[in-house]
């Protein structure tokens, strides 16, 4: 299976700089991510965070 397939299930993850990406449904988040409670496939996650990520400096550059 391909890393980009878009049947694979995926969840939408966090950082503490509130930035976003998407990661494998099955597998653990990655060191310092957390899942925002957003799954589906690539294509869905990437479209809500297109939603929320609106701002994409880290959190600690914003004003």
């Amino acid at each position: 299976m391909f890393e980009d397939d878009n049947d694979r299930e995926y969840r939408v993850v966090r950082n503490h700089e509130a930035q976003f990406s998407v990661w494998p449904a099955d597998r653990p988040a990655p060191p310092g991510w957390e899942p925002v409670g957003v799954a589906g496939t690539k294509s869905a996650c990437l479209a809500h965070i297109a939603t929320v990520w609106t701002d994409l400096r880290p959190l600690s550059l914003r004003p």
